[in-house]
């Protein structure tokens, strides 16, 4: 009898052990994600006004950020060459469909060789938001878009809230953009 309630004392102690270290794991597995996430939303130019840029359309027309004034704005940068953007591109269409008349959704192209190419990538990925035809300076110059995909989000004033660089998911997008 001593030696079956000296197992259960070991079992129950080995137990209270495996939590703990499950628990401690949990806990640095939450706080490298918070890291991750901080790491994700930094921005240089957060509070400032967006720079006031008009664009051409792939459909030859343009488009102001600021006459998307009035409601919040996501801006992705992306650029056909980044297999990340390709992933990420599913996540902002499904932004675009979820926010509706609430928000703005479009992106600006950077770093692409040819008109074709990004006609091809909005074709094949199935893209429903405005696609703004960017070069390399504005995008690095005005934005400071280091890597791709970059995302800003814009308040209904026109100024910069936030960003995201890197993978995005529609969750993370729909906050961001909305709160």
């Amino acid at each position: 009898m001593e030696h079956l309630r000296q197992l259960q004392a070991r079992y129950l102690r080995a137990r209270e052990k495996r939590w703990f270290r499950w628990s401690a794991d949990a806990v640095l597995f939450l706080l490298i994600l918070a890291g991750i996430s901080a790491w994700q939303t930094r921005t240089h130019l957060s509070g400032v006004p967006a720079p006031p840029v008009t664009l051409a359309t792939l459909d030859g027309k343009t488009l102001s950020l600021d006459s998307l004034k009035g409601k919040p704005v996501l801006v992705a940068f992306w650029a056909p060459w980044c297999g990340v953007c390709k992933t990420e591109s599913q996540n902002v269409s499904w932004t675009q469909r979820l926010v509706g008349d609430r928000a703005h959704v479009v992106s600006i192209v950077s770093s692409y060789d040819d008109l074709g190419s990004v006609q091809a990538y909005v074709r094949d990925r199935g893209v429903d938001y405005p696609v703004l035809l960017g070069d390399d300076a504005l995008v690095r110059g005005q934005f400071r878009v280091d890597a791709f995909p970059t995302v800003y989000f814009l308040d209904a004033d026109g100024r910069i809230k936030r960003s995201a660089v890197g993978y995005t998911t529609t969750v993370g997008l729909l906050t961001r953009l909305l709160f």
